[in-house]
């Protein structure tokens, strides 16, 4: 926690303590689990991800979000990540793992983590994996929300959203009464421009482009899950279970 930011026990209403108690004492029977999410956008790691934190109180580590919390709270890691950044130069690998490395020491992390959006490359892991060594402990499962390419291009392509009032469509799954018009208010839809078939055709292929390598990485040290992504989320929840169990 940052200087200046302390809390002050004493003053924490008695319910909240006692809820972080109850949590904790339930989460001390848990076994500890560090694991890694992979997998394209539209795969529903992120449907699935709270799931299993809450499931297992593991913190939830996303690269990205540390990175800016740690430039924020003016880390030592944070100076120097800032100083690449301001320079437009990519934050190496060995700043990313030492800030995952602080992370970790955190008691939200006891139990373990989970790892979301890196490691990116097949170098990245090795880092990982020797930081995590030198605490004795290691990467337990690599969950990989696997799921055609084509499947991901109907899910995603077919969003049609009413920005005004946040209301979501599917040409396919969900579709407006009147092709491109909001039920409601009769106003037209539009879609993200993530949400185009050209965007997701290039997000895709650098995704497989990056990540395949980390999964043979990790599938030779037997610890990766493949998951049927393109099943109903209630599903990959149970092959979640199964594969954490």
């Amino acid at each position: 926690m940052a200087s200046g930011a302390k809390v002050v026990l004493e003053d924490i209403p008695s319910l909240d303590l006692m809820t972080e108690l109850l949590q904790r004492m339930k989460c001390a029977s848990k076994p500890d689990k560090r694991l890694i999410l992979i997998g394209p956008p539209g795969s529903g790691k992120g449907t699935q991800s709270p799931m299993i934190k809450d499931e297992y109180c593991l913190c939830h580590l996303a690269t990205g979000d540390m990175l800016r919390a740690a430039v924020a709270a003016k880390t030592p890691l944070g100076i120097k990540a800032k100083e690449a950044m301001d320079k437009g130069d990519l934050v190496s690998d060995d700043l990313v793992v030492g800030i995952i490395d602080e992370a970790i020491k955190r008691p939200s992390c006891q139990k373990g983590f989970i790892l979301d959006g890196f490691p990116r490359t097949a170098i990245q892991a090795e880092k990982l994996d020797e930081m995590l060594a030198k605490q004795g402990t290691k990467i337990d499962k690599v969950l990989n929300f696997a799921i055609d390419d084509a499947i991901l291009e109907e899910r995603i392509t077919g969003r049609w959203i009413h920005p005004p009032s946040g209301r979501t469509y599917h040409t396919k799954f969900a579709p407006p009464k009147v092709p491109g018009i909001d039920d409601v208010s009769g106003e037209p839809l539009i879609q993200r421009k993530d949400d185009t078939a050209e965007v997701l055709k290039s997000r895709l292929e650098s995704f497989h482009r990056q990540t395949e390598p980390v999964i043979d990485y990790y599938a030779k040290k037997g610890v990766v899950a493949q998951l049927h992504a393109e099943k109903p989320p209630n599903e990959v929840t149970i092959q979640v279970q199964k594969a954490l169990s």
